[in-house]
């Protein structure tokens, strides 16, 4: 569903009032990212954690209706389907997902006979390169065009939002933890942590919007960019066994300000110098990059939490996914696992921090337009 959301607002809006459409797309896409997870703790308290689950059969139906009845008939073209390509991709990102994510159980050695942790991902990663390998030889019409990667804007946009898909996705983890475990705060009160992002991106995001259409996108992203990396830093910084709630807000609107700032010029960029032709496919790769950092950034976040929390503790251990789970961490060891938490977040810190530099060097599509 993702990537179709962006190729059809490519194929509506003409490059000029694109990055007030993209502005408010991301603006949606972000808050969504940041409500979910309260949606998600009122229900948990109040009615049960099925409804996590049940909630979203009357949005589907919502939003299946309206795609009915809003989104326009689009001319379509008959393709040929990768077939090799989804299994060489598939294979691949399971391989290492599942290396990642469940190295730490198994000590980062053998899960059984000949297998083991090591070998998984090494694996992954070979059969993601003959994944690539195969895009480039295939004479039929590749899953992913690799020409789309010789547009220096579209090149650098995926590397932002690979960094962006993968923060998002890993920095809310060990802060719910965090919130519930050592703070002993409800699912609720822990998600309302990010209330002021939301309200602050809904907010600033048109803004946004409206600027991408006249500076230069290296400077939006660069900002938003770089108050992503900041709050996350901060919030890094300031897990401690002790600290109250009001002390987190400051760096939540600093993710505000960047969530508002980030997604329009990233996304705009990424497809407005691409030839129309390859517009559809450049969309729809460029989301499919964010959700692989999103996949990449679960796995990796949680076996980061595991080591921290293995050297922090010493003898006394309690995974991450036990402490998330409602379990409180004893007095004892509340500052040693909230230092834990604080310092995972400095991995998708980093990954942004890549993003930050790949964005400064992004073309003006404006003067690419002009000519």
């Amino acid at each position: 569903m993702s990537p179709q959301t962006m190729a059809v607002i490519t194929r509506i809006f003409p490059g000029e009032t694109r990055g007030t459409a993209m502005g408010l797309w991301g603006s949606v896409a972000g808050v969504a990212t940041l409500v979910g997870p309260i949606l998600g703790g009122v229900l948990i308290d109040h009615v049960g954690w099925e409804w996590i689950f049940f909630i979203n059969i009357p949005v589907g139906i919502i939003a299946f209706v309206m795609a009915l009845k809003l989104v326009p008939s689009l001319p379509v073209h008959t393709h040929t389907f990768d077939w090799i390509g989804v299994l060489l991709s598939g294979i691949g990102m399971f391989l290492l997902v599942f290396g990642l994510q469940e190295g730490n159980r198994y000590d980062w050695g053998t899960i059984t006979g000949v297998i083991s942790v090591p070998l998984l991902i090494v694996a992954g990663i070979a059969v993601l390169v003959a994944f690539v390998v195969w895009q480039r030889l295939t004479r039929a019409e590749p899953l992913i065009p690799l020409v789309l990667f010789t547009f220096r804007n579209f090149l650098l946009a995926n590397v932002a939002i690979f960094g962006v898909g993968l923060a998002i996705t890993a920095m809310n983890f060990p802060i719910m933890v965090w919130a519930q475990s050592v703070r002993g705060w409800t699912p609720t009160q822990a998600a309302l942590l990010m209330a002021p992002t939301a309200v602050l991106t809904l907010g600033l995001a048109p803004v946004a919007g409206r600027l991408v259409n006249r500076m230069h996108p290296r400077l939006i992203a660069g900002f938003g960019l770089t108050c992503f990396a900041v709050g996350i830093v901060w919030y890094g910084l300031a897990l401690h066994s002790d600290t109250p709630w009001w002390q987190l807000v400051a760096p939540a609107l600093v993710l505000g300000l960047a969530n508002a700032f980030m997604w329009a010029p990233i996304s705009v960029t990424a497809t407005r110098t691409l030839p129309p032709a390859r517009a559809g496919a450049g969309s729809g790769v460029f989301n499919a990059t964010r959700q692989l950092g999103a996949v990449l950034g679960s796995a990796a976040i949680a076996a980061l939490m595991e080591s921290r929390l293995a050297s922090h503790l010493g003898g006394y251990s309690m995974p991450a996914g036990e402490a998330g789970g409602g379990a409180r961490v004893p007095a004892v060891a509340a500052e040693s696992f909230s230092r834990a938490m604080g310092e995972s977040l400095y991995l998708p810190a980093a990954v942004v921090a890549v993003g930050v530099v790949a964005v400064l060097f992004f073309d003006n599509p404006h003067q690419a337009e002009r000519r």
